[in-house]
């Protein structure tokens, strides 16, 4: 069973805040949370993000930008990146979570771009990647959940 799913990008202020709350929103009896592997930590998430999940209806909370820490990576049942490079970061620092690291878009064999300080275009494009991972992980988390 899925008890604790982490979501995984670098500023933990566009991608995996947003991935995480479309996720959370369809698996209530699952905790979800989203750190960075070079966060900037106490940072609110980034207004274009912001913007964009509000105009789809979904909520970011007050989220605040976390750094990727031990005590997350072993806690998580299941880890998704948005990158290779952040999938085999996590798997070379903490070895046991090997077998739990995966990317958002792995069924799609892409990583999810990276818009930050970037022009609206690439934000529409990892929303759009961002939206068929987890349309994808949907249906994977489905049949492990509670």
């Amino acid at each position: 069973m899925i008890d604790r799913v982490l979501v995984v990008c670098e500023g933990n202020i566009c991608r995996s805040p947003l991935a995480c709350a479309m996720l959370a929103a369809s698996f209530p009896d699952i905790r979800f949370s989203s750190a960075g592997t070079h966060a900037l930590v106490g940072e609110s998430a980034d207004p274009h993000v912001l913007e964009m999940a509000r105009e789809r209806g979904v909520s970011l909370g007050d989220h605040v930008a976390t750094a990727l820490t031990g005590h997350e990576v072993n806690s998580a049942d299941l880890i998704l990146t948005m990158t290779t490079a952040q999938r085999e970061y996590i798997e070379c620092v903490w070895p046991s979570s090997r077998g739990k690291v995966y990317r958002l878009a792995e069924n799609k064999g892409v990583d999810v771009v990276d818009p930050y300080r970037r022009h609206r275009a690439a934000f529409d494009l990892a929303f759009a990647q961002i939206e068929h991972g987890v349309a994808y992980w949907r249906g994977a988390l489905a049949g492990l959940a509670h």
